[in-house]
């Protein structure tokens, strides 16, 4: 099967919802377990945002995400936002924080337990904004992958490696944020577009800046 059947073939399964929801409901979560050194808003204020949104999609697309909704794709687009902002926010803080010093960071298990929750949701954040934004969101992929993706799969480059018309869902966008957290490059999966470029680039940036200066400080409170 050469790449133009493979990326045209008719018929399509839209991805389940409750992985993209579960991954939604654990950054709401992580932001309450954040210590008020590492928050910049009252601890219910973006969470209510996020959770409201996050209801709207479940109601609009419930089950699986297949419905083409202009006005579905931007409030998805708004709550990936939201998630990413709080992340990086959250990230900016604990690095200021861990120059400046802080009274809720002066132990090394306070300290790995924010760097923890910190870099927790920046994986779950940027696997959201990779999910969201690749090859036009869910519903798009669900229908049609077009010719020229922002990412390259194992199973896009090699297609006799997956079922006839895979695509790729939110688990294999949260192996790609976890592996770039933690490798600080790609692995098994390529960014080909500009912004997918970025957007990784940036994500290794902001883990090794986490991990180097949570386990620097950390030490440095051991000794």
């Amino acid at each position: 099967m050469d790449v133009e059947e493979y990326e045209n073939e008719p018929g399509f399964v839209g991805e389940a919802r409750w992985p993209m929801a579960g991954a939604v409901l654990a950054a709401i979560l992580l932001t309450f377990l954040l210590p008020s050194d590492v928050r910049i808003f009252p601890v219910w204020v973006l969470p209510s945002i996020e959770a409201l949104l996050l209801v709207a999609l479940v109601a609009g697309d419930p089950g699986e995400i297949s419905r083409r909704s202009r006005q579905l794709r931007w409030l998805s687009i708004v709550l990936v936002a939201l998630l990413l902002l709080a992340s990086l926010l959250s990230t900016i803080l604990l690095v200021a924080s861990l120059i400046q010093g802080g009274d809720k960071l002066d132990t090394a298990d306070s300290l790995l337990a924010a760097g923890a929750v910190v870099w927790g949701s920046n994986v779950l954040a940027f696997a959201l904004l990779f999910w969201e934004l690749d090859c036009g969101g869910a519903a798009e992929r669900a229908h049609r992958m077009p010719s020229h993706p922002d990412f390259a799969f194992v199973q896009q480059i090699n297609p006799d490696l997956a079922p006839p018309g895979w695509r790729p869902r939110f688990v294999d966008y949260l192996y790609l944020s976890i592996t770039n957290s933690i490798a600080l490059s790609p692995t098994d999966t390529m960014p080909l577009s500009p912004w997918a470029k970025s957007a990784m680039a940036a994500q290794s940036i902001i883990s090794l800046m986490i991990i180097g200066l949570v386990i620097a400080r950390a030490v440095n409170v051991l000794n």
